[in-house]
């Protein structure tokens, strides 16, 4: 499978989602599309069609279900970015939603992706077929307040303060790592893929969400602000403790490494092709945004 093709697929989608909505509410619809037609990696709503993919044929039957995705992860920047949490002015290269808009619609447009992303997964589950309704449950637990958002609390709480690494794991986990694990098993899981491979996929999803956010405290101390399209050293102003204040900067990039290595092995065990999973895991180590 094409990644690039299917970036293109997940860009028309969303095009194609909000043509003609900011007729009705102009500026509300125009904050939102600003935040998620500005750029990305779309990793998560790749993973999702790329484990997919490795089950089922047409990975355009799920193309909404990865948009919804897409539409939450770009809601949780727009609010992390907000000047009481982060207080970041550049995402993607371009000013932040709160830069351009406000704070009030910045906040509005967050919500607006949210609620969106709910209705197209729940329109996708009026199709009666219960693999629907458990990604879509899937998803809604990543992003809630025992999910992404419990991690998004304790990253809060925990400024300016050492943390333990217990601590600092549970955050991440949930913060980055439900979003990109339900990536993932709510791919196989559209898919129909059995309990076994769910539960390698699960784990497989936990190791890499756990590589992609050490990968991202690197790049925050080494990264290029042009290629990253976002300020640097921002977890270092915010006095935040990261994988990097944790191990070091050395120990942070053999841990990528190792986690990486674990990802293949679990891979290996999974019955069905895994080659695009495998290569998508590689390009995440080896990234520079």
């Amino acid at each position: 499978m094409n990644i690039q093709l299917l970036r293109e697929s997940v860009e028309k989608w969303i095009d194609d989602y909000f043509k003609g909505k900011s007729e009705k509410n102009s500026k509300n619809f125009e904050a939102m599309s600003y935040s998620i037609k500005v750029g990305g990696k779309r990793v998560r709503p790749i993973l999702m069609l790329l484990t997919y993919g490795m089950y089922k044929e047409d990975y355009r039957n799920i193309l909404p279900f990865a948009a919804a995705l897409e539409m939450i992860h770009t809601y949780s920047l727009i609010h992390d970015d907000l000047p009481c949490m982060d207080n970041d002015d550049l995402r993607r290269g371009k000013p932040t939603n709160h830069k351009v808009f406000g704070e009030a619609i910045a906040v509005l447009a967050g919500d607006g992706l949210l609620n969106e992303a709910m209705v197209i997964m729940l329109d996708q589950c009026l199709d009666g077929n219960l693999n629907t309704v458990k990604a879509s449950n899937l998803i809604a637990k990543a992003s809630g307040a025992e999910g992404m958002i419990a991690g998004q609390i304790c990253d809060i709480l925990s400024e300016g303060m050492k943390i333990s690494e217990e601590k600092l794991l549970y955050m991440h986990k949930n913060k980055t790592g439900e979003l990109i694990k339900a990536a993932v098993v709510c791919g196989a899981t559209l898919g129909n893929a059995d309990e076994t491979d769910l539960c390698y996929l699960k784990e497989y999803g936990d190791k890499l969400g756990l590589a992609f956010q050490i990968k991202d405290d690197i790049l925050d101390v080494i990264g290029d602000v042009a290629i990253l399209g976002k300020n640097t050293k921002s977890d270092e102003f915010n006095n935040k403790t990261t994988f990097i204040t944790m191990y070091g900067l050395e120990k942070c990039k053999q841990k990528c490494n190792d986690l990486t290595q674990e990802c293949f092995k679990i891979l290996k065990q999974i019955k069905v092709n895994t080659k695009y999973l495998e290569e998508i895991t590689e390009s995440l180590l080896r990234r520079e945004y």
